[in-house]
């Protein structure tokens, strides 16, 4: 892991941070508009409409996240492999918008599962080469500062998404399918972008050896490793956010300001995500890595025993913030401790491994849900967030 503090000045860094960057950060925006709108109201759709059960809900989330997420591995080996990641992309974030008809045209919880799993197909396909890309023209001192901004973007959709939700559900009286196909149009602008804007760089051209050896194993090293172990344990409690809506509404919430807490969250994240980029830069990212999953340790546990409608709103808010310590710093980290030439394969891997863990992560918080009681799936989300931060302090080793 580097540790290396930059002496670059936080206005100038994001001057020389790569067009390529901004425009995946643009792409990221359109695309997040579209799948978080879906999103904040996708569980109330479910129960309200469909007449899903929590079990249902949990086996939709886990299913559309942790099947899909074999591509996340393969397509970033292959972008080693082909070295055109630009048109696996382009790919991923076509068919996340092409699969939204099927949403708002869903008559059961089985049309949601394959618009879910369509979606999930396609980022699966996208996201270990879009994360190399960034690698791939940002210098190891400004990654913090070059995810942290991806993010930012991407996050501005991620909260503007569920405003319009909910605007349209107040005025249309609670259509929520007239929010899937609001939805479409983001998704067509985000593929437009990306077709349109990206410039493959020397450094992700050209094809490189045999797509999967046993060697790669060794080359990505033993701190890369230990950092998949540590994703993996964390990501065993950190169910679908799903989870966190239906609590807003279990305290009380009505159901047409729902959308409104992953408002609160993408916000706080999006005001977040740069600023702690950049100091990860500064101070180290481990260090920052672990502060997050114990700020996400104390939200869950205090989203099972919250009780009034106004605390949830504040604890929205520090949910983004862990989101803003954690996801784009995980990835900075990630491209830090792998070789150049592996960048997706790595990417890939701990996707893979992230994505197959959440489908028992929300089956679990559905049964402890239903079977225990809804306070159960946030202890256990917090003690496991506890126990990757022990494992993250002991085994990933500073460079």
């Amino acid at each position: 892991m580097s540790d290396q503090k930059s002496s670059v000045k936080p206005k100038q860094q994001s001057r020389n941070i790569h067009p390529n960057v901004w425009i995946l950060g643009l792409v990221s925006l359109f695309t997040d508009f579209g799948t978080k709108a879906i999103q904040s109201v996708l569980p109330l759709f479910l129960l309200s409409v469909l007449g899903a059960n929590l079990t249902t809900i949990g086996l939709i989330e886990g299913i559309a996240e942790s099947t899909a997420s074999t591509l996340k591995l393969f397509s970033g080996v292959l972008s080693d492999y082909w070295g055109r990641r630009k048109e696996l992309a382009i790919l991923g974030y076509g068919l996340s918008a092409a699969i939204i008809p099927v949403f708002a045209l869903a008559n059961s919880p089985f049309w949601i599962l394959v618009a879910r799993f369509g979606d999930r197909l396609g980022k699966g396909i996208r996201v270990a080469p879009r994360n190399a890309l960034v690698a791939d023209v940002t210098p190891t001192e400004q990654r913090g500062a070059a995810y942290g901004l991806r993010q930012t973007l991407d996050t501005i959709g991620a909260f503007s998404g569920p405003l319009a939700a909910t605007l349209i559900l107040l005025i249309s009286g609670q259509n929520f399918r007239l929010v899937f196909w609001v939805a479409l149009i983001p998704g067509i602008i985000s593929v437009a972008l990306l077709v349109k804007g990206i410039r493959e760089t020397p450094s992700s051209q050209g094809k490189r050896g045999q797509p999967i050896q046993w060697s790669f194993c060794q080359q990505l090293g033993r701190n890369y490793w230990a950092l998949v172990g540590v994703a993996a344990l964390f990501n065993l409690g950190n169910f679908s956010d799903a989870f966190l809506l239906l609590k807003a509404q279990e305290i009380g919430i009505a159901a047409a300001w729902i959308p409104l807490s992953m408002i609160v969250m993408n916000f706080s994240y999006m005001l977040s995500a740069y600023p702690l980029g950049l100091l990860s830069d500064r101070i180290g990212r481990k260090q920052l890595l672990v502060a997050g999953f114990w700020l996400f340790a104390l939200v869950y546990l205090v989203f099972a025993w919250v009780e009034q409608p106004w605390q949830i709103w504040g604890l929205f808010a520090f949910y983004g913030v862990y989101l803003g310590m954690s996801q784009g710093i995980l990835l900075a980290l990630v491209a830090d401790l792998t070789p150049g030439e592996l960048r997706g394969t790595g990417f890939g891997i701990i996707n893979l491994v992230i994505g197959i863990i959440l489908l028992p992560a929300s089956l679990l918080a559905g049964f402890l849900w239903q079977t225990v009681n809804p306070q159960a799936p946030f202890i256990l989300g917090s003690l496991l967030a506890i126990a990757a931060s022990v494992l993250l302090l002991l085994a990933v080793r500073d460079e």
